[in-house]
């Protein structure tokens, strides 16, 4: 009985590293593609925006809902935006439950006798969430082209000139900016999100785009054609990731996307690990939803190369990661106690040793990615060796969290499009104490978090007795990661 548990745990443990060094592979495939974007110069043809005749009327979204602290300072930044009034509009899609809704009116009133073109709709209810507001805008829009933009982002004046001249392309349904980030040094849980996020929109969307793969718009600081919209079937609110979902029936049908490295949107990250929590469960579950909704018609699709659809259904299982790491993490202990009861399994062991190849490859995928944002040099490379394993115990401290968000995402369960709040932190000085959105509730994951925590200390102490301390970094780590996120949920602080 003992002999086939051991042959049980070593299968789902050898299974969930295969997978996790596939991923890294398809991340080394992104870095080529990346390194050697890099080297073009590419120029797309451009609409003469000196041209009257040329220039397109553009309608600006802005899905909001209960953004007291920073509707303010939204519309403010979206009034600068540098156009043509005559061919801007801008539909404010307020969902609100709050007084927000009276603050927003107002301003909105006040921006419309400047001359702005800018509309308050409201819903009888919330039906489709963010996907449901923004197909309710879509049916009136004027614009022959739709810009997103979140209540946290604050695009340039000159946002919509640097973006809309690539539509000249009739072949391209979409243009995606890269997100940037005004808080980024706040504290170490937004210096983490920042080099995750980093990595997504410096290697990722690159890295596929560059080569003609699917990617996604990121549900804000972006713009499509209204017409590609439509023919991929609009917005659906069936999945809490409708941008993913919406991407890839538009890629599907031979939409092109553009994404543009070299034009920031600045915004805001989450400051608080509540709010953290809320953004990763909603984006975890929401690929394994769209993992369900869209592999087979990528598998399937006749119209794209087998390399797109590697990418493709890797780009699909990019949230399930969570529950392979999660899977190796729960099952590593064992292992070591099986490694000393079971001798005939040292080979085994010999073998998944070579695996420790993914975090190598991890490492040097995401060092490029930093350098490209953060400078080369040699302090910023010790910088980003601490980044770095600082960020990856964070994201293991984070896997039961994301994991369980994964399988809810596979298994169909529906849940409700939980918002993120927004703080309005601008600098290291600002608080976020006192913000009436936050979730009052503690998390029912962080009882194990902490029995986690526990476990991976046992982990390391195993080390000793067994004489194996091959993992004793990574059930280190582990622990630490566990710990960050149990103690930060505990005292609600960044």
């Amino acid at each position: 009985m003992g002999l086939l548990i051991a042959y049980i745990i070593i299968a789902i443990y050898s299974i969930a590293l295969l997978l996790i060094f596939f991923y890294s592979l398809a991340q080394l495939n992104l870095l080529v593609n990346y390194l050697g974007y890099k080297k073009r110069n590419q120029e797309a043809p451009k609409f003469n925006l000196l041209d009257p005749r040329e220039i397109p009327f553009v309608t600006i979204q802005l899905p909001i809902y209960n953004e007291e602290y920073v509707v303010e300072r939204l519309l403010e930044n979206i009034a600068k935006i540098e156009y043509p009034k005559s061919k801007l509009e801008i539909q404010v899609l307020d969902d609100s439950t709050d007084d927000s809704v009276n603050e927003t009116a107002a301003r909105i009133s006040a921006l419309q006798e400047t001359g702005l073109d800018i509309q308050h709709i409201r819903r009888e209810n919330r039906e489709g969430f963010k996907a449901g507001a923004l197909k309710e805008g879509l049916k009136i829009a004027k614009g022959d082209f739709i810009a997103i933009f979140d209540a946290d982002f604050l695009p340039s004046g000159d946002w919509l000139k640097k973006t809309v001249v690539y539509f000249k392309d009739e072949e391209i349904g979409v243009v995606q900016t890269r997100w940037g980030h005004i808080n980024r040094d706040y504290s170490t849980l937004t210096r983490i999100q920042a080099f995750a996020l980093d990595a997504h929109f410096t290697l990722e969307q690159v890295g596929r785009n560059a080569k003609g793969h699917f990617i996604n718009f990121n549900g804000t600081a972006g713009i499509w054609r209204k017409e590609c919209i439509l023919d991929a079937g609009n917005w659906e609110g069936d999945t809490l990731t409708e941008d993913l979902d919406l991407s890839y029936r538009a890629q599907l049908k031979n939409w092109k996307f553009k994404y543009l490295e070299d034009v920031e949107t600045p915004a805001e990250l989450p400051v608080v690990i509540s709010a953290a929590r809320s953004q990763q469960f909603r984006w975890n579950k929401g690929g394994a939803e769209n993992f369900r909704k869209s592999v087979w018609s990528v598998i399937s699709a006749k119209n794209i190369s087998l390399k797109t659809k590697f990418h493709g259904v890797m780009h699909l299982l990019n949230s399930s990661m969570f529950l392979c790491v999660f899977l190796v993490s729960i099952l590593s202990i064992p292992t070591m106690y099986i490694k000393e009861i079971f001798p005939q399994f040292d080979w085994v062991f010999s073998v998944l040793s070579f695996f420790v190849l993914s975090t190598v490859i991890l490492f040097i995928c995401y060092w490029f990615t930093y350098k490209s944002i953060q400078g080369s040099s040699f302090d910023n490379f010790v910088d980003y060796i601490k980044l770095f394993f600082t960020f990856f115990s964070v994201a293991l401290g984070f896997s039961l969290h994301n994991s369980m968000a994964v399988l809810e995402g596979h298994m169909g369960k529906r849940s409700e499009f939980v918002r993120t709040p927004k703080f309005n932190i601008n600098s290291l000085t600002d608080s976020w104490k006192g913000n009436k959105y936050l979730a009052k509730k503690l998390s029912p994951n962080m009882i194990l978090e902490f029995a986690l925590m526990v476990y991976f200390l046992f982990g390391m102490y195993s080390a000793i007795p067994l004489n194996d301390f091959g993992l004793f970094p990574f059930h280190f780590m582990l622990f630490l990661g566990f710990g960050f996120v149990f103690f930060k949920s505990l005292t609600a602080k960044a």
